[in-house]
């Protein structure tokens, strides 16, 4: 079983804010951070472009990346339902494999600071591009907060789950795709014990 990490797994945006906050404190570029956590998902840099001249972006990231292990890993929580999400994994034998765009030193930062039980992470993917990595590890199902998380699973003939705990309601979910959509992790073990009683075979990767 697949899962996205910010938003999903863990909130991340008082963490995000922070490094977001440090720049412009340095940079005397005026960030509205609120707007930032607002559009969680697609790759630093595409949020960096809304803020910064493109020559300046890679310079920005870098900072930005730089700053994050101090400033973002510490305050960054558990999602509600995550835990018990990765347990019910668990408890039917199955994998856990987290794919995010955040990139990979801290993605393993934060699931090691969170104490994810999982058993593969790779950082730095978004989209379908993330679905190259759902097929190397034999995910079955990914579930995610963002359109991109749909576009992912569909990269990777994999079940889209989405969680509506980021930028697109239920509803937005829904009309991209989704194949099931949750309103949070808190419903995830009984949708995946419900799978698992289905007819067809509930995803085991």
């Amino acid at each position: 079983m697949g899962f996205d990490l910010d938003l999903t797994l863990a909130d991340t945006r008082a963490g995000i804010s922070a490094v977001f906050a440090a720049l412009a404190a340095e940079t005397g570029v005026p960030i509205d951070t609120d707007a930032v956590v607002g559009r969680l998902g697609p790759p630093l840099e595409t949020e960096l472009a809304y803020w910064f001249p493109a020559a300046e972006v890679p310079a920005m990231a870098d900072r930005y990346r730089a700053m994050y292990p101090e400033l973002a890993v510490p305050v960054t929580a558990l999602m509600p339902g995550a835990a018990a999400a990765l347990q019910a994994v668990r408890d039917r034998g199955a994998r856990v494999v987290v794919v995010s765009g955040k990139n990979q030193a801290d993605t393993e930062r934060t699931v090691r600071f969170l104490g994810l039980p999982v058993d593969e992470v790779v950082g730095g993917l978004f989209g379908a591009a993330k679905g190259t990595a759902l097929r190397l590890h034999g995910v079955g199902a990914y579930v995610g907060d963002h359109t991109g998380d749909v576009d992912a699973a569909r990269a990777a003939a994999a079940t889209a789950v989405g969680v509506a705990t980021g930028a697109f309601d239920a509803d937005a979910l829904t009309a991209y795709g989704a194949d099931v959509v949750l309103p949070d992790l808190l419903a995830f073990p009984e949708w995946l014990l419900g799978a698992a009683g289905a007819d067809e075979p509930a995803p085991t990767g």
